[in-house]
């Protein structure tokens, strides 16, 4: 999992109420919100109990609430809470939202034909999509005879292969705009390779052909990219784990948080939420089983926060990935170099 968009949080110093909420009605939140504000009141400011408010009181499904100096920084809905809680410290506690959201694999979803493809970027926040046509005439090949007949479907394979090359380009620029991982293509036999023959190499690494869907009828085109997302992930997850039992990686918190320190994590492996204390300082990197050596870092006053808030921040601040997985014990991490 990237961790970019947790990122907002620690630009804004602490400390952070987190306040997460079950599925209810607009009356029950209300209602419910007053009891969660009764439990704040005495730690956290008003202004920023009052920002809390109205963002607690709209009906969802969830809701993940970070909110420090009079701002709710981060808003997440959430397909159910993990569980209702209401916390005020140092760092933001995101690791129950983290593990229900599940790896965010930042994404394309492509449907091409001849007349061009629909696109859909997944990439934090809400999707977007795009329609990419290039030339509209002629389209469509016909068989009527005749001296000019493989001129005119000469043209028609032109225009066919003019919107292909269209939405290579489109695809190339927002593989390298987002970080692609994967673009995952359906439609037009004959429009999807011309596609693969105009992609550049970093995007046609990253393509898998999906069955189904088309432009006109998606059918069973959504069913197919959940499938293949949740194969890349597992496969992703076992190349990772595979890795750090190759290399020996650190296990265990000290040396994990010895080689966040020196940014050459990768990525943090770990088995869920971890509730002990660790010792941190004010940068993101600043963590450390022992307070004395985070002093000898320089940092004056160590303060104990949860070790999964640490290392949340820890690897959202140095580009490291973050990944849940039973296969481990206690907390590793897959090392750069």
């Amino acid at each position: 999992m990237r961790l970019d968009f947790i990122r907002p949080l620690y630009e804004r110093r602490g400390p952070y109420a987190s306040v997460y909420l079950g599925g209810l009605t607009g009356p029950e939140r209300k209602a419910h919100w007053h009891s969660v504000r009764d439990r704040l009141d005495r730690k956290v400011d008003p202004r920023t109990l009052d920002a809390l408010e109205e963002e607690a009181t709209q009906a969802a499904a969830g809701r993940a609430l970070f909110a420090t100096h009079g701002d709710v920084v981060l808003a997440e809905s959430l397909t159910r809470a993990p569980y209702e809680l209401a916390r005020w410290s140092p760092l933001p506690h995101v690791t129950p939202m983290l593990m229900q959201r599940g790896e965010n694999v930042p994404h394309i979803r492509v449907i091409v034909d001849h007349a061009g493809a629909e696109l859909t970027v997944f990439a934090g926040g809400s999707p977007r999509k795009a329609t990419v046509e290039a030339a509209s005439w002629p389209l469509q090949k016909t068989a009527q005879g005749g001296w000019s007949q493989k001129r005119y479907e000469r043209a028609v394979d032109e225009t066919w292969e003019k919107n292909a090359v269209a939405v290579a380009h489109e695809i190339d620029e927002q593989v390298r705009r987002i970080g692609a991982e994967l673009v995952l293509v359906a439609g037009e036999p004959k429009s999807r390779s011309y596609l693969l023959q105009h992609l550049g190499t970093k995007s046609v690494d990253r393509v898998m052909m999906v069955e189904h869907g088309s432009r006109s009828d998606h059918g069973q085109f959504e069913e197919d990219v959940e499938r293949a997302l949740d194969q890349w992930l597992d496969h992703r997850r076992s190349q990772l784990i595979e890795r750090h039992q190759e290399s020996g990686g650190p296990v265990g918190m000290a040396r994990v948080a010895h080689a966040l320190r020196e940014g050459r994590v990768q990525a943090v492996l770990s088995p869920g939420e971890l509730p002990k204390g660790v010792w941190t300082g004010e940068g993101g990197t600043q963590l450390a089983t022992d307070p004395d050596e985070l002093r000898r870092w320089g940092v004056e006053e160590p303060i104990e926060e949860r070790s999964d808030s640490a290392l949340a921040r820890a690897a959202a601040m140095t580009d490291a990935e973050l990944w849940f997985t039973d296969r481990v014990p206690d907390v590793a991490a897959v090392l750069r170099y």
